[in-house]
Parts: C-alpha cells; structure tokens; sequence
C-alpha cells in the first residue's frame, strides 16, 4: 500500500466468503472475498486483487487493487492500483491512480464541496 502507512488491521473477508449487509469498523479491514452493501468507516478500507465490493461506500481512505462497484466517498484519499476495476462515482479530496487501473464512472476531486439543501454549494476544508 502507498501513502499514508495504514493502522491495526480490524477484520478480514477471505476469499470465498461473500456477505450482504453493512459493515462498519475502526482502523482498517480488508476485503478479499465478495462484500454487497453499505460500509461505513472514518479510517480504511482496502480491497485485495480478489476483493469484489458493489455498493455505498464512505471511508476515511480507499485502497483497491479488486472490484468496485456503486458510490464512494472517501475524506481523505482513493487510491486504485494497477489491475483494479472501478465502476463506480468517486468524490474524494485526493485521487491516486497507477497505470492499468480501470476507471468508468464520474469523479469528482479536490476539496470536500458540500451540497446544502436550497441547492448551494460550499467548499470545506
């Protein structure tokens, strides 16, 4: 993993485990079997070069080499290393992307931009 060095490892889906639900956890999890839900996370998450993640996700950070599938917003940063296949709507401060990644859907990256409910839009540092 690059960056920022990652914290205790919480938890771990293996390969040929598969779960449907939401999945919150402190620190980090990896996921290198099937996940289908919501994960929710102030700190990190990584999916492996198996890992399949089809869903909502809102993380601290995001490091992914496997599948992803939906919505992510991560506070801090996504990075999506070499083989990975992203499907999915981005919003994050900091974009890192390796050559050979996939990416097909919209990003939106710089400093977090909050939507109010009369439509408006303010930055947030």
């Amino acid at each position: 993993m690059k960056g920022k060095p990652g914290g205790i490892l919480n938890g771990f889906l293996d390969k040929g485990a598969r779960i449907e639900g939401t999945l919150a956890f402190d620190d980090m999890f990896r996921i290198d079997g099937v996940f289908k839900g919501t994960v929710v996370s102030d700190h990190e998450l990584v999916v492996g070069e198996g890992g399949t993640v089809e869903g909502e996700i809102r993380v601290g950070r995001l490091s992914t080499s496997g599948i992803l599938r939906g919505t992510v917003h991560a506070k801090e940063r996504i990075e999506i290393h070499a083989g990975a296949h992203v499907y999915a709507e981005l919003h994050t401060p900091i974009l890192v992307v390796d050559e050979g990644a996939v990416i097909q859907g919209p990003v939106e990256t710089g400093p977090h931009v909050e939507t109010k409910q009369d439509g408006r839009r303010t930055e947030k540092n």
